[in-house]
């Protein structure tokens, strides 16, 4: 069972996609940035239950909305920066640019649903 470990180690597990409770299983069949994998049901090592409930990922949903929208703002500024177009025209090749990134982000996002999840309400282990 994982106890209190340091801001880098955890940050490493989320993007490792390692369970929030062991450290140790995977949450998904194979890497979010290599495509569109399978969230597993459970963890393979300790067994937590990845979604708790029917519509669990919706808070994964603002997490990904938030983040999407800081990359976005950020693109933006940097394509003002480089082209000083207008700023319609910053936002669409922003969103443009960010496109490849929101498959990865919205998986990235039930990570994060769950690690947050997981420190509010930590599931115990069922003996």
């Amino acid at each position: 069972m994982a106890t209190s470990r340091g801001a880098w180690l955890t940050l490493k597990d989320m993007l490792g996609q390692r369970c929030p409770r062991c450290r140790l299983g995977t949450m998904f069949h194979h890497s979010i940035f290599r495509g569109w994998p399978k969230m597993h049901l459970r963890c393979p090592v300790c067994g937590l239950l990845f979604a708790r409930e029917p519509g669990y990922f919706l808070g994964a949903m603002y997490i990904s909305y938030i983040v999407g929208m800081g990359i976005v703002s950020v693109f933006a500024v940097l394509v003002w920066g480089i082209t000083a177009w207008g700023f319609t025209k910053d936002v669409l090749v922003a969103v443009v640019l960010f496109l490849p990134l929101a498959p990865a982000l919205t998986l990235f996002s039930r990570v994060l649903w769950v690690y947050l999840d997981q420190t509010v309400d930590p599931e115990q282990i069922q003996r």
